[in-house]
């Protein structure tokens, strides 16, 4: 049982890093996006991610509202203790690939890539935790969270196919690199499933967990990206909008 289901878990997280590799598909018709378009998207991307947020903690406050809090500030620990780490290591704008990769997709120093792979690895685990997370609940919510985190990666894969294509590389080497940037979802995961499946009692803890370390990466990163190329106005109009649907496309689901 707990295989065939780990199997299925494991399958929908990798279609959200799939979905990673679709902010690619314009390159193949055109050679750059605006960086109007790049706010839209990543506005939209913010709104969807806190939306899924609100159905976390919904979800965990159901079971335990307080084992939910608890959560949700370990989460911000989490998140928090590993940023810290990884400051040590690179800055904060090195948080891409794109200054790794040469015109033809390949890494120009293996030293560099290895940090990029731990910082990839720690933007997704938010994301991969709470989806695996999620599907200890019921499947229903799995998938919501499924196709929340899926929508959200295609403005990220786009963002990171702009700076890849600016660079001469090809879109479809593009899209296999915002793919690889995702693997970590999958692979957090089946361990968060295994974990929440065996141990119902910390179902809320965990979904507290995601909750607090994804909004964390929400209103760290996406946010100021897409009020770099944004007026906050709208940014903000769009990021409101988006969560509103994320929260109708549930009630709807319900």
């Amino acid at each position: 049982m707990f295989q065939h289901d780990t199997i299925q878990v494991f399958l929908y997280a990798l279609i959200t890093a799939i979905a990673t590799g679709f902010g690619a598909i314009p390159f193949a018709f055109i050679k750059k996006i605006t960086p109007k378009v790049m706010g839209i998207s990543n506005a939209i991307a913010a709104g969807l991610m806190v939306g899924a947020t609100f159905m976390l903690i919904m979800e965990g406050a159901n079971e335990n509202f307080l084992k939910t809090i608890v959560g949700m500030a370990i989460g911000l620990v989490f998140i928090l203790g590993i940023e810290v780490l990884l400051d040590k290591f690179e800055h904060k704008h090195d948080d891409s690939p794109s200054f790794l990769v040469n015109k033809h997709g390949f890494f120009k120093n293996f030293k560099k890539a290895i940090i990029i792979i731990i910082v990839m690895t720690a933007h997704s685990a938010a994301e991969g935790i709470g989806l695996g997370t999620s599907f200890g609940g019921n499947l229903k919510f799995g998938l919501m969270m499924t196709i929340a985190i899926a929508i959200h990666n295609i403005p990220e894969g786009l963002a990171i196919s702009a700076s890849l294509v600016a660079k001469g590389v090809s879109w479809w080497k593009a899209a296999l690199w915002s793919i690889f940037t995702s693997l970590p979802q999958p692979i957090f995961a089946v361990p968060a499933y295994l974990f929440i499946s065996y141990f119902k009692q910390y179902l809320p803890v965990g979904l507290g967990f995601a909750a607090g370390a994804m909004l964390w990466v929400v209103f760290s990163d996406i946010v100021p990206e897409s009020q770099e190329n944004l007026d906050e106005k709208k940014s903000a109009t769009i990021i409101s909008l988006a969560i509103i649907v994320m929260l109708l496309f549930q009630y709807l689901l319900d």
